[in-house]
């Protein structure tokens, strides 16, 4: 069933993929929930242990998913609610392995620094196209997002090793996709046109990040 369930995500992802970049909307809306609910059936049936808070921040993360396919800000609203509900138990899952008396402090507060300023970069470009309603509470999720990463690069830290460089990856690019996302979705006229990358980046982020989990 491990194996059956990668397969399942491999397929419906590429579907996905393909559908994003063709814009056909409908495709994309009937293969998106099972990109998630898929790599959850990947970690409970191959992880050694499997651990609620993972399987929790995929829940949310697929709820995510859902509330993001109708059209509005108020769908929009009720899905960024959903992944930052995910972020936090991802930020839980890592905690098991962080070990702070082995990071410097400063390492902690440059990294705190970095993604703070990284995030103040990015909504001062973002910030023309913006609903104002949107703004602020945009700007808190992808700094949560941020948290995130943080906390994946503090485990890594904690005990260098594959499974931490593999989770790191995933982080950031999950870091990645919900950028692109804004700006698929409120520039309208910038590179980004189709949510191809944004899918892309979300579905390898999520998947390295539980391959992380299910290493360690």
């Amino acid at each position: 069933m491990k194996h059956l369930s990668l397969i399942i995500f491999i397929v419906f992802t590429s579907i996905h993929l393909y559908a994003s970049f063709h814009r056909i909307r409908k495709l994309r809306n009937i293969t998106k929930p099972f990109i998630l609910l898929s790599l959850m059936g990947y970690y409970g049936f191959g992880a050694d242990q499997v651990r609620p808070v993972v399987l929790l921040a995929l829940l949310f993360s697929w709820i995510g998913d859902v509330l993001l396919i109708p059209e509005g800000n108020k769908w929009f609203t009720a899905g960024g609610i959903s992944f930052m509900v995910s972020h936090f138990f991802f930020v839980l899952s890592y905690l098991k392995d962080v070990d702070f008396k082995a990071i410097s402090p400063f390492i902690i507060g440059a990294l705190a620094l970095f993604f703070a300023v990284l995030v103040n970069v990015i909504f001062h470009q973002l910030r023309p196209y913006l609903p104002k309603a949107l703004f602020y509470p945009m700007y808190l999720y992808l700094l949560i997002n941020g948290t995130m990463n943080c906390f994946a690069i503090f485990r890594f830290l904690s005990c260098p090793d594959l499974a931490g460089i593999i989770t790191v990856i995933g982080a950031a690019l999950f870091f990645v996709s919900d950028t692109s996302l804004f700006f698929v979705r409120f520039k309208k006229n910038g590179s980004l046109k189709t949510h191809f990358i944004v899918m892309l980046t979300y579905s390898i982020g999520e998947l390295l990040i539980v391959l992380g989990l299910m290493m360690k």
